[in-house]
């Protein structure tokens, strides 16, 4: 897969095949749209081409809006390219870019700079200032700029329609196994371990203190989870906590991870945590000791799975 991080350094292709949207986690609904976008490059001897934006629109055009997202960049390319996309352009989104009217998007962007022969888009799909472009407004331009264009239906599973919102409602929830089946792959979090308060070692239970670098990225539930532990190219079994340590009296959150059968020093180094289930939901204990069994029962379940 080819990369661009901007319309500009996009060479055109012969019958290019474009999507174009945000793709926030790459789940089952935008898989079906590029599975599509393949399908109809395959039958013309054509070439995928994604286009979406850096940062989301919408930390862009609402600058109070928290909005979490489930992919960092590096994790959005890395599923685009197990998708099979051939051409991939990361477009700064801008205020300025935000102006531009569903005409100008079209003409200026699809047909001018990227060329497009065929455009497949999602269900209910807008583009352009205010939003104001939609499907019919497609199926107006393609016989004046010289493009097919195709509207692929949203994608259900267990009876609800996916989407990027909801898989983030899931998971603001903790509820691992619906997050994973909206998106058909495993959800994971990367970060740099940083000193902690070296509790756990105190408690025969060392863990490793996750900083997530990026802001947008968005955290599960409080509470305690079985996950894979990605540390130096081997995984591990691990037992995550994500919260403010009650029974501590904290009250920032803190992402520490127990890698079961480990004891490497890995500060400054880089974990990728692969989120298996939930277990149980933060709570307050009366004492050390209370804790400290508690976590061994946990420990076993993350075991026993």
């Amino acid at each position: 897969m080819k990369i661009y991080h901007s319309v500009e350094e996009f060479e055109k292709v012969d019958n290019a095949v474009v999507t174009t949207g945000t793709f926030d986690g790459v789940h089952v609904g935008h898989l079906k749209i590029i599975n599509r976008l393949r399908e109809v490059a395959d039958a013309i001897n054509g070439e995928t081409v994604l286009l979406t934006f850096l940062p989301h629109p919408r930390i862009v055009l609402f600058s109070d809006d928290d909005l979490k997202l489930i992919c960092t960049k590096n994790e959005k390319i890395a599923l685009l390219e197990k998708a099979g996309i051939n051409h991939l352009i990361i477009h700064p989104f801008t205020r300025e870019f935000s102006r531009l009217s569903s005409i100008e998007f079209v003409r200026d962007i699809l047909v001018n700079k990227i060329g497009t022969n065929r455009l497949v888009i999602g269900y209910n799909h807008h583009f352009g200032r205010n939003r104001e472009g939609t499907f019919e407004h497609l199926k107006k331009c393609g016989p004046v700029y010289g493009f097919q264009v195709e509207e692929i239906s949203a994608l259900d599973v267990d009876q609800v329609e996916v989407s990027s919102t909801k898989i983030r409602q899931a998971l603001d929830q903790g509820q691992i196994k619906t997050a994973r089946r909206y998106l058909m792959h495993d959800f994971s979090l990367t970060g740099i371990v940083v000193k902690g308060s070296h509790l756990g070692h105190k408690i025969g239970f060392p863990t490793a203190n996750i900083k997530v670098a990026d802001p947008h990225k968005i955290i599960p539930a409080n509470g305690v989870y079985s996950v894979q532990v990605l540390a130096r190219n081997q995984f591990y079994s691990g037992m995550l906590n994500i919260g403010v340590r009650p029974t501590l009296g904290g009250t920032e959150k803190t992402i520490e991870v127990h890698i079961i059968d480990f004891d490497k020093d890995v500060y400054g180094e880089e974990l990728t945590l692969v989120f298996d289930d939930w277990i149980r939901a933060e709570q307050k204990f009366e004492s050390l000791d209370a804790l400290k069994i508690q976590i061994e029962k946990d420990k076993q379940e993350v075991l026993n799975r």
